[in-house]
C-alpha cells in the first residue's frame, strides 16, 4: 500500500510537470518582430532621401561593452539603409577610402584603369549620435524568477520555471545634430524590451536576420528581440523627427 501511494505520488508529479512545460511552450512571447530591421515597420518609401553619418555609439550601460556598442552602430546603418529613406555616409572607413584616391593620383596605379577620384566624397547634412543608457539581458527571470527561493516554487518545477522565463532590456538616447550648425534638431529616448521563454521553446522563432559583432551571444533569447525592437524603433524616430527639407537626394 506504501509503494502504491509513493507511485501515485510520482505519477501526478509527472502530470503537473508535463502540463506546466505544455503551458511553457504555448506561451507566446510579448514582443512580435519582424526578420527585416528598419524596413517593414514603415510603409514603403521612393522618394527623396536625407544624407546622413552614424557617430560611434557611446556606451554608459554598465553590463555593456564598446564591442556591443559597435555592434549597435553597424545594425542601426544597416537598418537605416534598408528603410530607403537615408544616404549613409560611412566615416570609419574614410581612411581606407582617402588611401585609394590617394594611390589612384600618384601615378602608382594602372593608367587608364579609372578608379576613384579627388573631389566626390560626399558630405553629410545630419550627424545621428547614439548613446547606449541601459542594456540588461536578464532584467528579470532566469534563477531569480520563479522558483528562485524556497518553499512550493522551489525544486524540479521551480527550477524549471525559473529557468525557462527571462525578460531582457536596453535603451538608446538617440540626437540628431545639423553638421552646419551642430544644432541638435531632434533627440530622444528609445526602448527596446522582450520576454520570452528561453532555449528550443524559442527555436525559429527569429528567423535569419543576425546580430552583429558582440552581440551573437544573445541570439535567439529575449536579449536578440530586445535590440531589434530598439533599432525598428530607432530608425522610425529618426525617420519621423528629421525635417521635410533635408530629403533631397
Amino acid at each position: 500500500m506504501r509503494k502504491l501511494s509513493v507511485v501515485i505520488a510520482l505519477l501526478s508529479l509527472s502530470y503537473s510537470v508535463i502540463a506546466l512545460t505544455g503551458c511553457a511552450t504555448l506561451m507566446q512571447p510579448t514582443a512580435q518582430v519582424d526578420t527585416t530591421a528598419g524596413a517593414a515597420p514603415l510603409p514603403p518609401y521612393s522618394g527623396p532621401k536625407a544624407r546622413i553619418a552614424v557617430a560611434d555609439f557611446e556606451v554608459k550601460a554598465a553590463k555593456a561593452t564598446g564591442e556591443i556598442g559597435s555592434g549597435l552602430r553597424e545594425m542601426l546603418i544597416t537598418a537605416l539603409i534598408n528603410s530607403n529613406r537615408f544616404s549613409v555616409v560611412e566615416r570609419q572607413a574614410l581612411s581606407a577610402v582617402m588611401q585609394e584616391q590617394e594611390l589612384s593620383s600618384s601615378g602608382a596605379a594602372q593608367a587608364g584603369a579609372g578608379g576613384p577620384q579627388r573631389g566626390k566624397i560626399k558630405t553629410a547634412d545630419l550627424i545621428i549620435t547614439a548613446a547606449v543608457t541601459e542594456f540588461d539581458p536578464q532584467a528579470s527571470g532566469g534563477s531569480g524568477g520563479i522558483g528562485g527561493g524556497g518553499g512550493v516554487g522551489s525544486g524540479i518545477l521551480g527550477g524549471l520555471l525559473g529557468a525557462a522565463l527571462n525578460k531582457a532590456h536596453m535603451a538608446l538616447d538617440i540626437r540628431i545634430v545639423d553638421t552646419s550648425t551642430s544644432e541638435v534638431l531632434a533627440a530622444t529616448r528609445v526602448q527596446g524590451q522582450a520576454s520570452d521563454v528561453a532555449g528550443g521553446f524559442m527555436a525559429g522563432f527569429l528567423g535569419s536576420w543576425g546580430l552583429s559583432g558582440g552581440l551573437s551571444v544573445y541570439a535567439n533569447t529575449p536579449m536578440e528581440k530586445a535590440i531589434r525592437i530598439c533599432i525598428i524603433e530607432a530608425v522610425r524616430y529618426i525617420s519621423q523627427a528629421i525635417p521635410a527639407n533635408y530629403y533631397k537626394y
